[in-house]
């Protein structure tokens, strides 16, 4: 298994253009009349330098760039950085970026996301400046910054994406062999996560869902004690990290043969995907591809069974705008990365979820998950 899912996959890591992601970055930060940036979210300092350890803060201004951290990662640092300069420091990593920046020539302002910036950070880094900057450094940034940039990915992103999904996709195939009723549902995820780790997976994407028999009507039902039916649904959710990317993907499959209604349901949920998948191209609102979902489950009776959005960005994390949701106006441009996974839930009774990876292009959507959608039948 693992030598397979191993063939599937190149070395597209060294393809990643760090320096023009720093280029955009600025170019961004010219308009907001900022003199500098302080960015301490690990996912988005690993897309602007490479950088995978669990500390570190990056500063920049309009020519200068300095990642921090720690003596625990001096030799990672210097393997993995691109395009910015090291700095080791024995004290808090955003202190250090934050007295750098203080220092820089002419620099007035520092922004900073808040939507990764509690109360107490905040108070911490205006402490570390000279008292007469306390009160105006820095600048809660109206907009991100970073998120419009790996809302689109580029070539190098998709190339690890693909791969990423590919093998996911592998996975699902090989775990078909191993299911079987009576096995309990955290074995199949442990069986599921080991072969992962054996392709080579940095690990994986989330908490792997199994949930079989009723368990299946729950959308985030993760892997407990219960056992597999001899008759009944088994939905199976999870995803990988791949050089620093997410896959993610949803089958469910059948023990024995599905009665009429059960049957009927996942022609339903499939026809929804379908038509999503269908709905997905470069300019189209996010509303739009839910709802080619959820007017097919409306017309099959199942629309309040749905309950959740169709679908998520993926990228760097597992969870990225856009939202596939109602009412959502954000359009798709090519290069984004969504998921496409419309489901029903009975409680007490059954659930179905199908989903698969859908980059966009300016003529509609391409599957990265090429596992079979048809029911299967164990």
């Amino acid at each position: 298994m693992a030598a397979i899912v191993k063939e599937a996959t190149r070395d597209t890591t060294d393809r990643v253009d760090y320096s023009r992601r720093i280029g955009n970055l600025r170019r961004k930060l010219r308009r907001t009349g900022l003199s500098g940036l302080l960015i301490t979210h690990l996912p988005d300092v690993r897309y602007l330098c490479g950088f995978t350890g669990s500390s570190a803060a990056l500063a920049i201004t309009g020519r200068r760039a300095r990642l921090f951290t720690d003596g625990r990662y001096r030799t990672q640092a210097t393997e993995e950085v691109k395009a910015v300069d090291v700095e080791i420091i024995t004290r808090a990593a955003a202190v250090a970026a934050v007295e750098w920046l203080a220092a820089q020539p002419a620099s007035e302002s520092a922004g900073f996301d808040p939507m990764h910036t509690t109360v107490a950070e905040l108070a911490r880094w205006r402490e570390a400046l000279p008292a007469r900057l306390r009160r105006t450094f820095f600048a809660a940034l109206p907009n991100p910054l970073i998120e419009p940039l790996r809302l689109v990915k580029d070539e190098a992103e998709l190339a690890i994406l693909r791969e990423a999904a590919l093998i996911g996709s592998r996975l699902f195939d090989y775990i078909l062999s191993v299911l079987r009723p009576g096995l309990r549902e955290v074995e199949v995820a442990a069986e599921l996560e080991h072969a992962a780790r054996m392709a080579g997976a940095e690990g994986m994407s989330f908490d792997t869902i199994v949930a079989s028999g009723p368990r299946s009507a729950l959308p985030h039902g993760h892997a407990s004690e219960a056992r597999l039916p001899r008759r009944g649904f088994l939905t199976l959710d999870f995803g990988i990290i791949h050089k620093g990317y997410c896959s993610d993907m949803t089958r469910t499959v059948y023990f024995g043969t599905p009665r009429a209604n059960e049957r009927a349901a996942y022609e339903a949920v499939l026809e929804a995907q379908q038509a999503a998948v269908e709905a997905v191209a470069a300019g189209v609102r996010c509303g739009d591809v839910d709802e080619a979902a959820r007017s097919v489950l409306r017309h099959a009776g199942l629309a309040e069974a749905f309950s959740h959005s169709t679908g998520h960005g993926v990228g760097i994390e597992i969870h990225e705008p856009p939202r596939i949701a109602s009412g959502q106006t954000t359009r798709l441009e090519a290069g984004m990365v969504v998921t496409i996974e419309p489901g029903v839930y009975l409680p007490g009774q059954f659930g179905i979820r199908i989903e698969d990876m859908v980059a966009v292009t300016r003529a509609g959507g391409e599957i990265f998950t090429p596992a079979p959608k048809t029911l299967i039948e164990l």
